[in-house]
């Protein structure tokens, strides 16, 4: 008489020798994973070619095809700085970190509170509220130039950088409520009518209620608004002559008659890049949590 023993199934995290299985990368996660690489290598290269041109000399960058090995040198900051050559570029750039932060605080201001007034306590007909915030995108900049130079040219305002500051802030602020809308939509109402049963009042629940909650939405959103103003040209060389004068503006003045200095160009394309580069940086775990804030319910 045969006896059967019962062999239990062995767990597919084991091998058959009960050893643990190691677990099995899918091919398509490590597919992605390099299309990822390569799409962020062809994003970083000509950032990174800028930087390498901006150690090279004038005929070293002129060279084509360029020369990767050319000697290092800092005659192209030198030049963008002002050594030897009297030229100064701390003005502009002082403007332009001026009417970026001066605008970006003002949007603040006045996109918090119309998001939530059109997201936590919506108005009638918000989608058309939301709509018209919307189409005063949609007429091109350079539709509208004419009239706003007059405008500037009437009152007097041509070359002062408070028109740059309004005109960033209008320029911004259709963005910024369509983007603190969607943040703002995301509190819980609970916690809203906690305290306003403790009796705080809308500028207390805005500041030490709402503001803490979304506070990744209002770092993204400053930080894109910051970007807009700072990289803006079309105004700013439009309406700006010395005193106004922005670090894009400034830049133009690199492609003279005599020809495209190439290398001064990348060494003062990196130097005003460096401010929003460094905003990022610092910002940017609060920049993906305010860009995904709302994605996934």
């Amino acid at each position: 008489m045969s006896s059967v023993t019962d062999v239990a199934p062995v767990p597919a995290t084991r091998t058959p020798e009960g050893a643990p299985r190691r677990p099995r990368k899918p091919r398509g996660g490590l597919v992605l994973g390099l299309v990822a690489w390569v799409i962020g290598i062809l994003f970083v290269l000509p950032v990174v070619w800028m930087v390498l041109t901006s150690f090279h000399s004038e005929e070293a960058a002129a060279t084509n095809p360029p020369s990767l090995l050319a000697p290092l040198t800092l005659e192209g900051y030198r030049t963008f700085f002002g050594v030897g050559t009297g030229t100064n570029p701390w003005p502009s750039l002082l403007n332009s970190l001026t009417a970026s932060l001066v605008s970006t605080l003002l949007v603040l201001v006045l996109a918090i509170p119309a998001a939530y007034a059109l997201s936590i306590r919506p108005v009638r007909k918000w989608t058309d509220v939301m709509f018209f915030f919307l189409s005063t995108r949609m007429l091109p900049v350079v539709a509208g130039i004419l009239p706003i130079y007059l405008f500037a040219q009437w009152s007097g305002l041509l070359d002062n950088i408070w028109l740059l500051i309004v005109l960033y802030t209008s320029m911004n602020l259709p963005i910024a409520v369509w983007m603190m809308r969607s943040f703002l939509a995301e509190v819980p109402v609970e916690i809203l009518e906690a305290a306003a049963m403790d009796g705080a009042g809308l500028l207390r629940t805005l500041r030490q209620v709402v503001a803490p909650i979304v506070l990744p939405g209002i770092a993204a959103t400053s930080l894109i608004c910051f970007i807009f103003s700072w990289n803006e040209l079309l105004l700013a060389r439009t309406l700006t002559g010395t005193r106004a004068l922005t670090s894009p503006v400034y830049l133009t003045g690199f492609v003279t008659s005599q020809g495209l200095f190439l290398a001064q160009m990348c060494a003062a394309a990196f130097v005003v890049s460096l401010p929003v580069l460094v905003a990022g940086f610092a910002a940017q775990d609060k920049l993906v949590q305010g860009l995904s804030l709302g994605a996934v319910k």
